[in-house]
């Protein structure tokens, strides 16, 4: 998507969202002011923020194996790790974004796809040491700095699986049995994750929340976030621009908001 595009979808966005002014669900109100628009650090943000700016350091170069949008499958290029880490992670916000969703809900089981370096990860996996925690990565690569980085941090549970989305996914999803918090970052295409969406729903319970990444990234990622927010088993979005979440809360109508963070 062009840069120009990307602009005018924030404009519109600005637009068109709200702060807790306009919520109108105590469910959603109290997620955006407890968790959303909060501000707060965490003695453990330095240590990972540390271990991001080692790799920002790191001039190796790795091996790519790209199987997610704009890539053509198999093919393979070199890139550094401090490319990799500049351009391919979570900011310290989002990723600060992501741990409080995670310390908020307190799933027992997580989902993540796209592991990349695992800075992410290791944000996610820091409130619940005693969590099950599968996380997928497509490159060989970066799925053992991602297990370096998990051990480094001493979170232990994150178990990283390396391969492609579709020949983990199910596997996955079985063994846990339930999937509490699934976050999904790679693979920004349409079809794919229309299939990882619909291939998780069985899994769900009424307090299982999904994180779709970059839902403004694409005409296909701003088209399979609409399918998504219609789908029967959907009751409640919210809209963040970076970030897309996704409930499944019974005996809830169904309602969709675009807040600013």
């Amino acid at each position: 998507m062009s840069k120009l595009q990307q602009i005018l979808d924030y404009i519109l966005f600005i637009g068109l969202s709200n702060n807790s002014h306009g919520i109108h669900s105590p469910f959603v109100f109290d997620l955006y002011n407890e968790v959303l628009n909060v501000r707060k650090e965490y003695y453990f943000f330095r240590a990972i923020e540390g271990i991001r700016q080692s790799l920002l350091q790191n001039h190796t170069e790795i091996e790519m194996v790209d199987l997610g949008a704009g890539s053509v499958l198999g093919t393979t290029s070199k890139r550094k790790i401090s490319s990799i880490a500049a351009t391919s992670l979570q900011s310290p916000k989002q990723a600060a974004l992501l741990f409080r969703i995670v310390d908020y809900f307190q799933p027992n089981t997580i989902i993540e796809l796209g592991t990349s370096l695992g800075i992410t990860t290791c944000y996610m996996a820091m409130p619940l040491k005693k969590s099950k925690f599968i996380s997928i990565e497509g490159n060989p690569e970066l799925s053992a700095i991602a297990t370096s980085v998990c051990r480094k941090l001493g979170a232990n549970q994150v178990i990283c699986k390396t391969g492609s989305f579709e020949a983990h996914l199910e596997p996955s999803l079985n063994e846990l049995k339930q999937v509490d918090l699934m976050f999904f970052d790679g693979n920004h295409r349409y079809k794919p994750t229309w299939q990882y969406f619909t291939s998780a729903l069985p899994y769900t319970t009424e307090n299982s929340v999904f994180i779709f990444d970059d839902i403004y990234w694409s005409k296909e990622m701003k088209a399979v976030w609409q399918q998504i927010k219609n789908h029967p088993q959907v009751t409640v979005t919210i809209d963040l621009y970076k970030f897309g979440l996704v409930f499944f809360r019974t005996g809830q109508h169904k309602q969709h908001f675009k807040l600013r963070v």
